[in-house]
């Protein structure tokens, strides 16, 4: 990273020698820069230079890995549900998955992976692939994903990206208002094409990969009969046969239409062009050298869809990493039979996660220490506050010795080479943030949105802190303007307001939407996000609010719905769940989505039952106000004041997923299908 000197801020003020403008702050860059950053390197202007330039430079070395489903193994387990009152043993299978080991492309043989595809895709296409008709890409994370997109950056045709997660509305919409022409997708989604297919009239070219059902492959093609359905393996051995050179892009052209998530309607589609892509590469790179060497490796298993997975991996393949491509499904030992997880296998040094990801792992780690017994706990528990206490009074060698008895186990699960954590995607809570850092290592946090290219902030790890998202990054500049309204202005102490960015990773418009575009931007250029922010004394900038989330209580008090989730969330009992306020009450209340193994284990302890069926212990009063009592310690401990508390919750045991509708794709709350879903018990 670049390194933070004698203490100096994360951020210096442009025009600090003139008075402070009305109503908003004065500008900020990055403490590491005059001029904001525009690429990683001289002569790198568009996504395919940088896997020119990956390939030339880390050439011979690991780039690409990915491991195989081999078989599923099913389980038959004995289980007990209450029945009328009564308890009933069911049987239940339970499906657990043997992978290969990781297998590894070098970075030459990713280059010579992309010509193939994209050549195989020109002769498939035609001569009007390129006249702005975007090539859709469809499917979970993947070393083809990345392949394919990196193929179209050699052909300079845009790509759309479409969540694996997305159903049959959402999956059409995405295909529809693009006009894509040509599609990459996975075998194991062509079931939810078929359903939309007939109703997509530009799409003519369907590649996939993967083992496809037969009656799938032949329900597509009999659809429509100009449409071409081939497997990606053809598609490389027909780009061999018929060698064509790179087709030069130009960096204002737009290389990417990515959806944003769509947590407060229909998902907007944001044009990224070549050069915001590569200044987002340019900022990781200026601010986090240190930490991308080729002796790091990173595992891949965010969605390649949202925008923080895109920029980090195309970061990573600038820097040179060896990057393994994992699975949600697969990444812990607890879900694979005769093989290790994705993350022991791998052993990765840098994970970049989202709260959900964060939230899981730690709650992963209680579980474990819960059910050890109670000596094994107290030793955690002591371990922890002794580790954090050392740690906040800077006292030596006390982190040593708990690493040594306690954490280097813990470690251990996640392959004993992990050397730092970055959050992005929304806020984490503190006390989650803290843990991991004690746990397992240092978890930095960023800020940025699909429109600024993921880009606003960085935590560079010299300005270690919990609750800050970083200074500016080397890409962008920054403002606070005045929120009248809500009560932020850039004349409190600290500065606060709504957060502006300009720079060059900053997106040029909506698709289709310049309505939005009107909204979205000032006359001078500064693209409006929405969310609230302060200026630390460091010169790192913490998000305090979103003014969209900003609810007015029947005292007239404002709370901040989403700062409220992320710390409720931290508890144990939680596995998801949202915020309700409104201005007929003095305090919110939460729908709880109650943790599987987390809410009976804690029940069973309290003497509210022995375990029993989820769903009846959602409904059991005493559970209820048991776990209300629970959430409420947690956000006291956490210094939240009497209105922020909660008044009631609604115990659920439904899972929230894309797929229930109760979540984005981007896996943000669905709050309007959450209050409509839940309204009777939230009344």
């Amino acid at each position: 990273m670049a390194p933070r000197k004698n203490k100096e801020a994360a951020s210096w003020e442009v025009d600090a020698d003139k008075p402070k403008p009305d109503g908003e702050t004065r500008i900020r860059r990055a403490y590491c820069i005059k001029d904001l950053v525009t690429q990683p390197a001289p002569g790198i202007d568009t996504v395919h230079d940088v896997m020119l330039y990956a390939a030339k430079t880390h050439g011979s070395k690991k780039g690409f890995a990915s491991r195989d489903i081999e078989r599923v193994i099913t389980e038959d387990k004995e289980v007990t549900k209450m029945v009328g009152g009564k308890p009933q043993k069911q049987t239940k299978t339970w499906s657990y998955f043997k992978l290969t080991p990781f297998n590894w492309m070098t970075y030459e043989e990713a280059l010579q992976r992309v010509k193939e595809i994209g050549a195989g895709l020109r002769e498939l296409e035609g001569d009007d692939a390129r006249e702005q008709k975007f090539f859709n890409i469809y499917g979970q994370t993947s070393r083809n994903w990345m392949l394919v997109a990196q193929a179209c950056a050699f052909n300079a045709v845009p790509i759309s990206t479409a969540y694996d997660s997305l159903g049959p509305d959402g999956l059409r919409h995405a295909l529809n208002e693009t006009e894509v022409n040509g599609m990459f997708t996975n075998a194991d989604l062509l079931p939810t094409l078929v359903k939309v297919i007939e109703q997509c009239k530009t799409v003519k070219l369907i590649v996939y990969d993967g083992k496809a059902d037969e009656e799938h492959l032949k329900k597509m093609r009999a659809v429509r009969e100009d449409i071409k359905v081939i497997h990606l393996d053809e598609v490389v051995e027909l780009g061999k046969s018929k060698p064509v050179e790179a087709l030069k892009a130009k960096a204002e052209d737009v290389y990417c239409c990515m959806y944003t998530s769509g947590s407060t309607g229909t998902p907007k589609g944001v044009l990224l062009t070549h050069r915001n892509v590569v200044a987002a590469i340019g900022s990781v790179w200026t601010l986090l050298y240190e930490y991308l060497t080729p002796k790091d490796a990173y595992l891949a298993f965010l969605p390649l869809a949202h925008i923080l997975e895109f920029v980090v991996e195309n970061s990573f393949v600038f820097a040179g990493l060896p990057i393994g491509y994992g699975r949600v499904k697969t990444l812990t030992d607890a879900s694979v039979r005769e093989c290790k997880g994705d993350i022991a296998e791998f052993r990765p040094t840098i994970m970049v996660g989202v709260p959900a990801v964060w939230e899981l792992i730690r709650k992963g780690i209680l579980g474990k220490v819960d059910s050890a017994g109670a000596l094994k706990k107290n030793i955690f528990n002591f371990a922890l506050g002794a580790k954090q206490t050392a740690h906040k009074y800077s006292i030596p060698f006390v982190g040593a010795v708990t690493d040594k008895v306690v954490f280097d186990g813990v470690r251990a699960q996640t392959g004993g080479r992990l050397k730092i954590l970055f959050n992005g995607g929304g806020a984490v809570s503190r006390s989650t943030q803290a843990f991991l850092c004690t746990a397992l290592v240092t978890m930095i946090q960023g800020y940025g949105l699909t429109e600024s290219t993921a880009m606003a902030c960085i935590l560079n790890p010299g300005f270690m802190q919990y609750g800050a998202v970083g200074g500016p990054v080397p890409a962008a500049e920054i403002k606070l303007v005045d929120a009248k309204e809500a009560g932020y202005f850039s004349t409190n102490d600290p500065p606060q307001g709504e957060i502006l960015i300009r720079g060059p990773a900053i997106f040029k418009g909506y698709y289709k939407r310049p309505d939005l575009d009107k909204e979205a931007f000032t006359e001078d250029g500064w693209f409006r996000t929405g969310d609230v922010g302060q200026w630390n004394k460091d010169g790192t900038l913490a998000i305090i609010d979103r003014l969209k989330n900003l609810v007015k209580l029947a005292g007239g008090e404002y709370i901040a719905i989403e700062h409220l989730e992320s710390i409720y969330k931290s508890c144990p009992l939680v596995a998801n769940g949202a915020i309700i306020a409104n201005g007929e009450h003095n305090n919110p209340m939460m729908v709880v989505v109650a943790h599987p193994q987390n809410l009976p284990n804690f029940a069973k302890k309290n003497g509210l039952g022995d375990g029993e069926d989820l769903e009846h212990l959602c409904t059991d009063e005493r559970v209820v106000d048991a776990a209300l009592k629970e959430l409420n310690n947690v956000g006291k401990k956490a210094g939240l004041k009497g209105l922020e508390l909660l008044e009631a919750i609604v115990l659920v045991a439904d899972e929230w997923t894309p797929e229930s509708g109760f979540l984005t794709a981007a896996q943000k709350l669905q709050r309007k299908i959450i209050q409509e879903h839940y309204g009777e018990r939230i009344k």
